[in-house]
C-alpha cells in the first residue's frame, strides 16, 4: 500500500469532488443482536431463521455482533477509518413491535443514542427504514402481500421521522425491494419463505407504493433530511448476440432492473414484464403510480457483480475466467461503472449514491491481522469504476462499503465474511482487516470530508 492508494499494482489517484460522501454500510438485523431485548417484538426473519434448513449454518441474529451493546466503541471504530457517513437501518421490531400501534420506548432511545454519537464525531447519519426485517406481527396479518401494510409503513415511517429526522442526513424508505418480493416471496430463500410469483410482485407493488406514500407524508411533515429508496442493480449481458439470448437477457433486466425503476421514474410498469407475468401480475389501484412516482432526492445503488443470460438461464460466472468471491460471485468493476451510466442516461435520477459495495472473501485472522487482499483489490477497483462514472457526468454523490462488520449473511448464517472489520464471534472482539487500513489510508488523501446537517 502507498499513500496514492496504490494496492497490488492499482494506482487509484483519482480526486473525487469535495463534499462527495464516504462511508460504511450495515443493518440492524445482521450486527444489533439483542433479540429479545428491551421490549423489541420479533422479525419475520427471527421467525425464518427458526424453520429447519433455512439458514446454511442453523444460526440466527439473536446475538450477531452484540451491536446494540456495543454501540459506543462501534463508532469509535467507525470514525477511525476517516468516513463522513454511516448506512444503517432501524429495526422496525425494536420500535414499534406490533408493528403498529403502541411505540417502544427504549427501542427508540438506543437509535437516539446512535444518531446523537454519529453526530459528535461529525459523521452524517443515513437511516433506513425497512431493511427487511418486518415485524412478524404484520406477516401474521398478510406481510407485505396486503395492502394494509402499505398504511402501516407509513405510519412507522412518520414515527421515525419525527423522532430522529432532525439530526440524519439522509433516509431510505426500503433497502432492496427486489430481494424482499422475489427472493422471500417468489424463491422463497428469504424470509418470509413464501414461494408464489404473484405474492412476491403484488409485495414488490406494496413496497414501491408505500415508499411513495411514505415520501409524501414525511415532506407534508417537513421533515428536510434528503429523501429516497435503495435498489439492488446490476447490468445483465447476453451471452452471445443471438437474438434468443438478447431477448432473455432483456427480460431478465425488465424484472431485476426496469420493475423498479421504470414505477419510480416513469410511473410505469415495464410492458415486456407485464406480459410475461400475465395474471402473476399486480393488482395496481387508480392514482398507485403516480404515488410511486413521487419525486425523489437521491437513488441508492447496491452493486456486486453483473449477470450473463442465455436463453436457457444464467451463465456459471466461474465461466468467465474472472475472480470470484466466496458468494460465488464474479467480480467485474467495470460493471458499476456501465449501470451508473446507463441509470444516467435513461432516468431522470437527481443524485445518485452507490450505497453498497464490497466482497465476502475466505478470511484467516492471523497473529492479530487479516490479510484480504482480495477485498482490498476489490474495494480499490470499484473506487476507480465510480470516478469513470463521475468523469462521464452521472450525478454520484457518494460510495458506502458493504459492510463495516462480518456480520449474520442472511440465509448463509456467520460462514460468509463481507466485513472490512473482522469479528471474532465468540469473543465480539473487534479487528481492522488490511482492506479497513487501506480505505482509511485513501480517505486520509480525499478532499473536505465535512458534514452538514439540516
Amino acid at each position: 500500500m502507498h499513500s496514492n492508494g496504490a494496492v497490488d499494482g492499482f494506482t487509484h489517484s483519482t480526486a473525487f469532488p469535495e463534499g462527495f460522501i464516504w462511508g460504511v454500510a450495515t443493518s440492524a438485523y445482521q450486527i444489533e443482536g439483542a433479540a429479545a431485548e428491551d421490549g423489541r417484538g420479533a422479525s419475520i426473519w427471527d421467525t425464518f431463521c427458526r424453520l429447519p434448513g433455512a439458514i446454511a449454518d442453523g444460526s440466527n441474529g439473536d446475538v450477531a455482533c452484540e451491536h446494540y451493546r456495543r454501540w459506543a466503541t462501534d463508532l469509535e471504530l467507525i470514525a477511525s477509518l476517516g468516513v463522513n457517513a454511516y448506512r444503517f437501518s432501524v429495526a422496525w421490531p425494536r420500535v414499534q413491535p406490533l408493528g403498529e400501534g403502541a411505540w417502544n420506548a427504549k427501542g427508540m432511545a438506543f437509535y437516539d443514542r446512535l444518531v446523537d454519537g454519529l453526530l459528535e464525531r461529525g459523521i452524517g447519519a443515513h437511516l433506513t427504514l425497512n431493511h427487511w426485517d418486518l415485524p412478524q406481527a404484520l406477516q401474521d396479518k398478510g406481510g407485505w402481500a396486503s395492502r394494509d401494510t402499505v398504511h402501516r409503513f407509513v405510519e412507522y415511517a412518520c414515527g421515525v421521522a419525527q423522532r430522529l429526522g432532525d439530526r440524519v442526513v439522509s433516509i431510505t424508505t426500503h433497502n432492496e425491494p427486489f430481494v424482499q418480493s422475489i427472493l422471500g416471496h417468489e424463491s422463497g430463500i428469504f424470509a418470509p419463505g413464501v414461494r408464489d410469483r404473484g405474492v412476491a410482485m403484488q409485495a414488490a407493488h406494496h413496497l414501491l407504493l408505500s415508499h411513495g406514500m411514505a415520501v409524501q407524508a414525511l415532506r407534508t411533515l417537513g421533515i428536510r433530511s434528503d429523501l429516497g429508496i435503495v435498489l439492488n442493480l446490476a447490468p445483465i449481458q447476453a451471452a452471445s448476440g443471438a437474438a434468443e439470448d438478447r431477448a432473455r437477457a432483456h427480460l431478465e433486466d425488465g424484472r431485476l432492473v426496469r420493475w423498479y425503476m421504470d414505477p419510480l421514474f416513469k410511473a410505469a410498469y415495464p410492458e415486456d414484464v407485464l406480459a410475461f407475468l400475465g395474471q402473476d401480475a399486480p393488482r395496481i389501484e387508480h392514482g398507485d403510480m403516480a404515488i410511486v412516482a413521487t419525486p425523489i432526492d437521491f437513488l441508492g445503488v447496491n452493486y456486486y457483480s453483473r449477470a450473463v443470460f442465455s436463453a436457457s438461464g444464467p451463465q456459471d460466472p466461474h465461466d468467465s475466467g474472472a475472480e470470484i468471491t466466496d458468494m460465488g460471485w464474479e467480480v467485474y468493476p467495470e460493471g458499476l461503472t456501465e449501470l451508473l451510466v446507463r441509470l444516467h442516461r435513461d432516468y431522470a435520477i437527481p443524485a445518485l449514491y452507490v450505497t453498497e459495495n464490497g466482497a465476502a472473501f475466505k478470511d484467516q485472522l492471523v497473529n492479530g491481522r487479516v490479510h484480504d487482499t482480495a477485498r482490498m483489490r476489490y474495494i480499490a477497483n470499484h473506487i476507480a469504476a465510480v470516478g469513470k462514472a463521475l468523469h462521464q457526468g452521472v450525478p454520484l454523490r457518494g460510495f458506502m462499503v458493504w459492510s463495516l462488520l462480518d456480520n449474520f449473511e442472511w440465509a448463509s448464517g456467520y460462514a460468509k465474511r463481507f466485513g472490512i472489520v473482522h469479528v471474532d464471534y465468540q469473543t465480539q472482539r473487534r479487528t481492522l482487516k488490511d482492506s479497513a487500513l487501506w480505505y482509511q489510508n485513501f480517505l486520509s488523501s480525499q478532499p473536505d470530508k465535512s458534514v452538514a446537517v439540516g
